[in-house]
């Protein structure tokens, strides 16, 4: 493959104690956290909102804070669900804890916590790499339609999903699941006899929530006449009567390639089509049902994953290990989709799980900090913490761990794990 090389001179528009990559779930907390601790920070993001998966993925539910009906994930993003139903865009479904809710209600109201928190925002930037000096990380760059740009700053915080900002700094990798989980485009349907479909709530605590009738239908079709890939489906309310959030198709790729990417955006806005046009001739509820929109990019369930200073297993898991760093715990099933067929391994937890602070962190880079579906984790581990509830309760942690590095110049692995349990408790994280 030639190559070319370019030289581009990047402005400086901004230097903060902290810099966090990507306004996710992860991120925007992590944000609010670092900020609330007395830091000066900036979010990076590539849209012009936030909420990562949960708005430009349409991913739906917001799953999930409980297990066996007793909270487990506390604090800021707690705090983010009582005001999104303060405004009447969600609906907390219990003994789960998972979180229907209106995306357009989540962009704003995730903005505005952000705002309070004086946190500055840089929309539609592009994040490209980075500079270090040793392995300490000094700027970002990214992209904007003023040219290249970047922002220097004392800590980072990686929450791109994809560990992007680790990749550009050289950060070692786990290797890859062989294959990776697939991709999939949700999308929102109107018209929709919701009254029809009681998995549009999840209130259920120990099944997959996917409607089990319509997916033998569309097996038999699949035999049949060959028709798309699929997984579930699986549905959500958008609290708005007769619209509903739809998640089931699938593509088999490595999000971190263009030509995947690609491949995938075009494959899947075919296959959406094609399976509302199937949902309306087999499923009564969906008979007058249409397409008010997909995502804004396909959703994404597996890349990169760090090779941190603690690797937390499957084992460590589903044992519900206790570890003398825990910053945050699990709830979700461990849900692993199936890249080549429509089915998918689920396992129930039987105990919520402990994640550690060495899972956020490379010790051999002082101020970077990776919290989101990247964290340090193995494949069995991220299939359950991948979820929006917790990498909200990571990116808390990691906020909040930048917040007191700045306080005692210190590198990230030389915090004060107690000091940063302690502030986690006191804002509302569940560690005991």
């Amino acid at each position: 493959m030639k190559k070319i090389e370019i030289f581009e001179q990047a402005m400086i528009v901004g230097n903060y104690d902290v810099v966090v990559c990507g306004g996710g779930p992860a991120g925007f907390i992590a944000a609010i956290a670092a900020a609330r601790g007395g830091a000066s920070v900036a979010i990076v993001e590539q849209y012009g909102f936030l909420g990562g998966m949960a708005t430009a993925g349409l991913v739906a539910p917001i799953s999930r804070f409980n297990l066996k009906g007793r909270r487990m994930i506390g604090g800021i993003p707690w705090e983010f669900i009582e005001r999104l139903k303060e405004m009447g865009g969600a609906i907390v479904e219990n003994p789960p804890g998972n979180i229907s809710f209106m995306p357009e209600k989540y962009k704003l109201i995730a903005q505005r916590l952000v705002l309070e928190a004086g946190v500055d925002l840089y929309f539609h930037c592009y994040l490209t790499g980075c500079l270090k000096k040793d392995n300490e990380i000094t700027h970002i760059i990214f992209h904007t339609k003023e040219g290249m740009q970047s922002i220097t700053g004392r800590y980072f915080i990686d929450c791109t999903g994809d560990a992007d900002l680790a990749w550009y700094a050289d950060v070692p990798m786990q290797p890859k699941s062989n294959p990776l989980q697939p991709a999939s485009l949700c999308f929102c349907l109107g018209g929709v006899d919701t009254a029809k479909l009681p998995l549009a709530h999840h209130n259920l605590d120990t099944t997959n929530m996917h409607d089990v009738s319509i997916q033998n239908v569309l097996n038999e079709l699949r035999e049949k006449e060959g028709i798309p890939l699929f997984g579930g489906p699986w549905y959500s309310s958008m609290i708005e009567e007769g619209y509903l959030a739809v998640n089931m198709t699938r593509f088999s790729g490595d999000m971190t390639k263009v030509t995947d990417m690609t491949n995938a955006e075009c494959t899947l806005h075919e296959d959406v089509f094609r399976m509302v046009e199937l949902l309306k001739e087999h499923v009564d509820a969906f008979k007058n049902a249409f397409l008010v929109t997909t995502a804004p990019q396909v959703g994404i369930r597996e890349t990169r994953r760090i090779k941190g200073a603690y690797i937390l297993t499957g084992q460590d898991y589903v044992e519900g290990r206790r570890f003398p760093d825990a910053i945050s715990r699990g709830c979700h099933p461990i849900d692993i989709h199936h890249a080549d067929n429509t089915r998918q391994n689920v396992t129930f937890l039987e105990k919520s799980p402990y994640i550690p602070y060495r899972t956020l962190y490379v010790p051999a880079y002082p101020n970077l900090l990776v919290p989101g579906r990247c964290f340090s984790a193995d494949e069995t581990a991220s299939a359950s913490v991948r979820v929006q509830a917790s990498v909200m309760g990571l990116g808390q942690a990691a906020g909040t761990s930048a917040a007191l590095c700045v306080k005692d110049n210190c590198s990230v692995d030389d915090v004060n794990v107690e000091s940063l349990r302690e502030k986690l408790i006191s804002m509302g994280a569940i560690l005991d």
